[in-house]
């Protein structure tokens, strides 16, 4: 299975908080395959020291990598425009994650599990920690 690492777990893995790094080696050894996005690139890049840039390149290109098409936007401006009417606002960049999840079908791992209210998006468990 495709899971799509957001922002959250990426950090932890490069900071090595949580026993992420594990976590993400034991799903690679079950046979799944980890990627992000290019919009969750961009985040990991905003915050990065200086003297991570080596290593969190390396890590991040070892990840598949979705890109933001014309679907993923229309995807998530919608989803933000039906959360909006419902009285709920979305980052446009949580909404650019859970549109990739969606096109893509496959799971969002992330710590931020309120930011993601969609029903119809596939959240995946999490180890304690």
């Amino acid at each position: 299975m495709q899971i799509l690492l957001d922002t959250s777990v990426l950090i932890d893995v490069l900071r090595s908080h949580r026993g992420r790094r594990q976590w993400l080696a034991e799903l690679v050894r079950a046979g799944h395959s980890l990627t992000t996005s290019a919009l969750n690139l961009a985040e990991v890049f905003a915050g990065m020291r200086p003297e991570e840039e080596a290593r969190t390149k390396d890590f991040l290109n070892a990840l598949g990598c979705h890109e933001i098409t014309a679907d993923v936007g229309e995807i998530a401006g919608k989803l933000k425009s039906q959360w909006s009417r419902k009285g709920r606002t979305l980052t446009l960049a949580d909404a650019m994650v859970a549109a990739v999840a969606l096109e893509q079908g496959c799971p969002l791992a992330t710590d931020n599990r309120k930011d993601f209210p969609m029903r119809e998006l596939n959240l995946y468990p999490l180890p304690p920690g």
